[in-house]
């Protein structure tokens, strides 16, 4: 044991070793007790940063400015990308510069390794472990695994035993009726030689008797039968049965027995997922609060998508989109190639702005300022999309005709999935005019709000229907319930707008009821977003305001 560190681990001094520390040389990094701090600075009083113990660390030690000797670099060089103290910003080669404050930089660098460092504590790491966990049990089960496979291998050569026993005792039983015939036929043949050998034998003891007889009429009534016994019978010929053996063929016998699918393995990019930072459960507020009320200026607001807490995209029935932080200030504006209001947007992981463009048939990114076209589509209309957790990207489309709707899943501009009927063969969704809003849940449902229909329609990953939502009965809601914008939460509920009964709907993830937003004096509610933190963005059609809504506790 450090002998610093008594009986009760006590932290001492580090210059005198036994009185208890109370102050810290931030400069240094040494535990200092009072009576030792006039020591410690004697040296060089202005190099040394004393604070109390637990201040320890609180001091920022900035770099020394390589121009300026005995200055320390408190800013940073935008420009020029160097550290900077107070007398270079006054040089002529900062002349017109930006600099920035690193204590601030340094500040948000803190947070943002607090930030990875609880990430990796809670989440990554975990999900490594995981990991970790599953392919070790993988390994530990193999044996039995392969146990059990060999074991169908060996039961089916039994059963193909068997068969082959059945089939040689078929046959034995074929070659004893066969032996059987054969006797049959050689004692018939028998039979008819012996009748004849008799007659003969009787013939000859009549010639007997009349070669010693000397009665002219019996002789003369004599007549020879040895010209019928001359012709002797047909001789019957009975071959025995062959065995004809085919040849053993084990290739053949090989497939025949049934086919080996060899070992195979894929990489799935997406296979694994990060686990979810443990949380306390959210639960619905008794009354939602209104957190902010944002003016964006649109008439006819449509969408809304976030590409973080303090920002978010809006599309209307124009062809700028613009983006918004949370102080309603406009910092980007991106206007269509077509120069059509785009069908709807979204934000990629990698917070890439995304838009479906119903007049050129397009699904668009826009990267550093530039359009890309990602999807064409013919003889249909992109609508409304959806980014998924695993990056996909899922697009709600009509017919040019307006008789059919169907949901493509798309990856880059890879087709993967077509939704649009159910088990039975009938549509999922209802054809027109009308573009459907689309959302992922947590448990991978796709979500989509049907409006011709009054319905939400929820399928499964696979696009296997699961249940449709066609409104809730209330006294207080009396118009015809017709979803339009959907959205979904951390605990996997779906909320869709109301626009007639100025409400939205907050469904569990099996489509049961659970409450409405019905205050925060919404009005026409259409484009909803959840964001990470489960704030609720309300993009109200007419009046062109975008509502924040707190509604989780």
């Amino acid at each position: 044991m450090d002998p610093r560190r008594s009986a009760q681990d006590v932290v001492r001094c580090d210059l005198c070793e036994t009185a208890i520390v109370q102050m810290y040389c931030d400069f240094c990094h040494v535990n200092l007790c009072i009576t030792c701090i006039g020591k410690h600075v004697a040296d060089d009083y202005d190099k040394h940063k004393v604070v109390p113990i637990q201040n320890r660390k609180s001091t920022l030690i900035y770099p020394k400015c390589s121009t300026h000797q005995n200055k320390v670099c408190e800013l940073r060089c935008k420009e020029c990308d160097m550290f900077v103290c107070s007398l270079c910003t006054a040089a002529d080669k900062h002349k017109g510069h930006t600099f920035l404050i690193l204590s601030e930089i340094y500040n948000k660098r803190k947070a943002d390794i607090t930030k990875d460092s609880e990430e990796i504590e809670n989440i990554i790491s975990p999900t490594y472990e995981e990991v970790v966990t599953d392919l070790e049990t993988q390994i530990t089960n193999l044996d039995g695994e392969y146990v059990k496979f060999t074991t169908v291998v060996t039961k089916h050569g039994e059963e193909w035993h068997k068969e082959i026993d059945n089939v040689i005792n078929k046959m034995k039983n074929e070659i004893e009726e066969m032996k059987i015939k054969h006797l049959e036929i050689l004692k018939k043949h028998l039979d008819e030689i012996k009748q004849i050998q008799s007659l003969i034998e009787q013939s000859q003891i009549t010639l007997k008797e009349m070669e010693e007889s000397n009665e002219v009429s019996v002789t003369m009534e004599y007549r020879s039968k040895n010209k019928e016994f001359r012709k002797l019978p047909p001789e019957v010929r009975v071959s025995l049965p062959t065995f004809s053996p085919n040849m053993i063929d084990s290739e053949q016998l090989y497939k025949s027995l049934g086919s080996l699918i060899p070992l195979s393995f894929t990489t799935d990019e997406n296979g694994y997922t990060l686990k979810k930072a443990e949380t306390s459960p959210k639960e619905l507020m008794d009354e939602p609060e209104l957190v902010t009320t944002i003016n964006t200026g649109y008439e006819n607001l449509r969408n809304v998508t976030c590409l973080s807490e303090e920002e978010f995209w809006t599309s209307a029935e124009v062809s700028d989109m613009k983006c918004f932080n949370v102080q309603g200030t406009v910092i980007n504006t991106i206007k269509t190639k077509s120069g059509k209001c785009p069908s709807d947007i979204a934000v990629t992981s990698d917070d890439d702005l995304v838009y479906s463009d119903w007049a050129t048939k397009t699904v668009n990114k826009v990267k550093s300022g530039q359009i890309e076209e990602v999807i064409r589509l013919q003889g249909w209309k992109p609508g409304n999309l959806c980014v998924t957790s695993s990056g996909d990207l899922l697009v709600t489309m009509r017919s040019d005709d307006q008789t059919q709707s169907k949901v493509l899943r798309y990856s880059g501009s890879t087709e993967k999935q077509t939704i649009q009927y159910d088990d039975e063969g009938k549509p999922l969704y209802s054809g027109n005019a009308q573009f459907k809003y689309i959302s992922e849940n947590r448990n991978l449902d796709i979500c989509v709000a049907d409006r011709e229909a009054g319905a939400v329609v929820v399928v499964n990953q696979a696009g296997k229907l699961r249940y449709r939502y066609t409104g809730h009965s209330s006294t207080t809601k009396n118009k015809e319930f017709i979803p339009r914008g959907i959205t979904t939460d951390s605990r996997s509920q779906i909320l869709t707008a109301d626009c007639n009964n100025h409400c939205i709907h907050i469904l569990d993830q099996n489509g049961q009821f659970l409450c409405y937003i019905d205050n925060c004096d919404l009005k026409d509610p259409i484009g909803l977003y959840v964001d990470k933190s489960d704030n609720l963005f309300v993009a109200e059609y007419v009046s062109g305001n975008l509502k924040k809504i707190k509604y989780l506790q």
